[in-house]
């Protein structure tokens, strides 16, 4: 009896060894490879190249969409500055927005601004100055294992689940004045705006209302005013509204560059003003912290003030 029981046991143990050599199980890398060519395939996507630029291992695919400058190459400690998109591949993620999604950093700091490693990755080897490119990200590169976010993966836009291939699309800017200049001005052609003029250094205005007062704004002016800034995509960064219009306080020096241009060219008291800010007369490269949480760097600011008194 032992004897049957101990070569039943035999046998099943070679039984096993033999399926663990007969079978090969893909690692992640493949895994993501497969995840990758089965998107394309199944999205349509045409013109998608490899990245091969420090040999096949990657497993990162590209599009070049603008070639960009010829021979500006990023090294890691260069500068960059870019606008992107990015979605999951099980489209449970999907974020379009270009006027938060900025970068400007260098380039090797990509990775621990909380993106992903394969986008700083394919931006060194690829991606020229001014050029931009859609780029898809196997998961190992992107955010591994356990995603990023919070919340639970199956709720839109609040997390990206794990093992999951990302897809990008990049933009580099180089010459930030001429970018932000484009965006406001698809801003007005998008939103119908009319009547807005714009001053030699980029600010555009209109005034809505012109003021009953004399007193000039300066640098040594205090301004009184009700006022709501927001970002291009209508999300509020800052504003204060009272219901008897009675305003708040601001010494010029402490505003924007941008806002105080516009406040001691084109307003006095009553005077109802609007701006449409580029970002280097607003917080340029900086980010600052408004009411709807992080204003991100280059982020171009649209006001609308009403002067309610100048002082002295």
């Amino acid at each position: 009896m032992k004897k049957t029981i101990f070569t039943l046991l035999l046998f099943s143990a070679i039984g096993l060894l033999s399926c663990r050599k007969n079978t090969v199980f893909p690692n992640i890398s493949q895994q993501d490879t497969q995840q990758i060519l089965s998107y394309i395939s199944a999205n349509g996507i045409t013109g998608m190249r490899r990245d091969t630029t420090s040999g096949d291992t990657s497993g990162i695919y590209y599009e070049p969409i603008l070639p960009g400058i010829a021979g500006t190459s990023y090294k890691y400690s260069d500068s960059v500055a870019f606008v992107y998109t990015e979605r999951s591949f099980d489209g449970n993620y999907i974020f379009p927005d270009t006027t938060i999604n900025h970068y400007d950093d260098f380039t090797g700091h990509i990775s621990i601004n909380s993106l992903p490693y394969g986008l700083q990755l394919v931006i060194y080897d690829v991606l020229k100055r001014g050029g931009s490119m859609r780029v898809l990200v196997p998961s190992h590169l992107a955010y591994g294992v356990n995603g990023f976010g919070s919340g639970s993966s199956q709720n839109a836009n609040t997390r990206i689940a794990g093992n999951q291939c990302m897809d990008f699309y990049i933009h580099s800017i180089v010459n930030e004045p001429a970018y932000d200049d484009l965006v406001i001005r698809n801003f007005m052609a998008q939103n119908g705006y009319a009547g807005w003029q714009r001053t030699a250094d980029g600010l555009w205005y209109i005034v809505h209302t012109p003021g009953i007062g004399n007193d000039l704004i300066t640098n040594n002016t205090t301004v009184t005013m009700t006022y709501t800034a927001d970002q291009l995509n209508g999300i509020i960064f800052d504003q204060y509204n009272s219901l008897d219009g009675s305003g708040t306080a601001f010494d010029i020096p402490d505003l924007p560059p941008g806002e105080v241009e516009g406040l001691e060219k084109f307003a006095t008291t009553g005077t109802y003003l609007g701006l449409l800010v580029p970002s280097q007369l607003a917080y340029a490269t900086h980010t600052a912290t408004g009411n709807a949480g992080l204003l991100p760097a280059n982020s171009v600011l649209h006001y609308e003030i009403r002067v309610v008194s100048v002082s002295p």
